[in-house]
């Protein structure tokens, strides 16, 4: 067994951040379509959480935005002409297709990939799967940049291998790590690897949401667990609760949130709770760990609750003490059952003894709270030391980046704005200044 640690990189919001209420099935983002957005503000939200993750001692890295508007998914759509022409053709004949190509939703990097670290793997590498996303167009297109963005971070193939995305068809609706949660004694111990899906897309019979779509297919978690090398006896596969789909919970990590061997989970959480426990125990035991279950029961905090507050979007950090901290929106203190809850869970005495709040209602509002913004890749000290240096979150790397915030977002866009070829040039602006403050030239193919 190897020491690691684990390492939380946080999108950072880019500047065409907007409210544009494209996913159905996220109650936040619809319900905040069309109002105006702060990107300026977004962004530094994010910073100050992983500045302030940083300080603390937890390893903390960035992911950075995509480049936005998607000019290429414009034109292949029949929108031609100057980069002008295209927007305001859009705008006028489609100003939804023009929402998609600006999507801000590549911020929540949860849904970046799948990632098995290298205690699990067949190889001992540390391995990634992008998410084809291809149940939203906004988001179909994100695994092309997202791949690249790995592939550029993790480049040392002695270390890391990066897959390419699944096919993009329904049978394989992947949606990344959102959908994933890795249980363990230790971080470079060896691990159990969780995968909730929301339907079947060989077998009509199995159980599925009946209003909201369903993202996670069984086929492509057990895709991903093929080609990440994983073993059986220690890979759990487990049905989402239909019903809870149905009310808003469009990703397993709106319900339930793992780390080191504790998972935090609503009552609701899958369709047979019994089942999903009894077989994480077993697997568990046999890596030489005790699953520690921490159940929500509705009567505490019902689904809608957990839903507005995004309680399970919290992100679950291993302190060096062996307690856990739960990093939480602010959300969660305003609603009055939740913010109960968490008092409670605090002085129970059990493993998370620690509350770390933020303000991050930019990102709340379009449908996404602090578990949304990372993408967690636990690393060896030799797999850190061979990844890309210039995204690890430092003082000095944060003073620039907020320097560079406030020289290239602005402060309120509205869906008209999308519609001014200035907007498109200044996002071009930022991202080609932000490519030399990361040391990473050539990240983005803007042909």
């Amino acid at each position: 067994m190897h020491t690691a640690r684990e390492f939380n990189f946080d999108g950072l919001v880019g500047p065409s951040h907007n409210y544009a209420g494209l996913s159905f099935g996220n109650v936040a983002s619809f319900s905040n379509v069309k109002s105006a957005s702060n990107p300026r503000q977004a962004a530094l939200q994010g910073l100050a959480k992983m500045r302030a993750l940083a300080q603390r001692g937890f390893a903390q890295a960035l992911l950075p935005p995509q480049a936005r508007p998607n000019f290429r998914m414009l034109r292949s759509l029949g929108f031609t002409g100057s980069d002008a022409d295209v927007l305001a053709r859009a705008y006028r004949e489609s100003p939804v297709i023009l929402a998609c190509a600006y999507s801000a939703s590549p911020m929540w990097t949860a849904n970046a990939a799948t990632v098995s670290p290298s205690a699990d793997t067949f190889d001992g590498r540390t391995h990634f799967t992008a998410a084809n996303l291809n149940n939203k167009l906004h988001r179909s297109d994100e695994h092309a940049q997202s791949t690249r963005t790995l592939r550029a971070l993790f480049s040392n193939e002695q270390f890391f291998a990066v897959h390419d995305a699944l096919p993009p068809t329904p049978a394989f609706g992947d949606e990344g790590a959102a959908n994933h949660t890795r249980l363990t004694a230790s971080h470079g111990a060896k691990g159990v690897e969780l995968f909730v899906y929301g339907r079947v897309e060989f077998d009509p019979s199995a159980p599925a949401p009946k209003k909201y779509p369903a993202r996670q297919t069984l086929e492509a978690s057990q895709a991903i667990a093929r080609l990440h090398g994983l073993d059986a006896a220690r890979t759990v596969f487990a049905s989402q609760n239909p019903a809870v789909i149905d009310q808003g919970v469009f990703h397993n990590d709106v319900i339930a949130v793992g780390n080191g061997n504790v998972l935090f989970y609503h009552d609701q959480a899958f369709h047979d709770e019994k089942a999903v426990l009894n077989q994480l125990r077993v697997a568990m035991e046999g890596v030489g760990a005790q699953l520690t279950a921490i159940r929500v029961d509705t009567g505490l905090v019902s689904v809608a609750d957990a839903v507005a507050s995004y309680l399970f979007n919290s992100q679950l950090l291993s302190k060096p003490d062996g307690t856990m901290a739960l990093v939480i929106p602010q959300e969660c203190q305003e609603n009055q059952a939740v913010a109960r809850y968490l008092e409670q869970l605090v002085a129970s005495g059990g493993p998370v003894d620690e509350l770390i709040h933020f303000d991050l209602r930019q990102s709340m509002r379009n449908g996404g709270g602090p578990a949304c913004l990372r993408l967690r890749v636990a690393l060896t000290e030799a797999e850190s030391a061979a990844m890309h240096q210039k995204v690890i979150m430092t003082e000095a790397l944060y003073a620039t980046l907020v320097e560079w915030v406030g020289k290239y977002y602005r402060d309120h866009l509205e869906p008209k704005d999308l519609a001014d070829p200035q907007l498109a040039i200044e996002c071009q602006a930022a991202l080609e200044e932000l490519t030399r403050i990361l040391a990473l030239p050539g990240l983005y193919d803007l042909t």
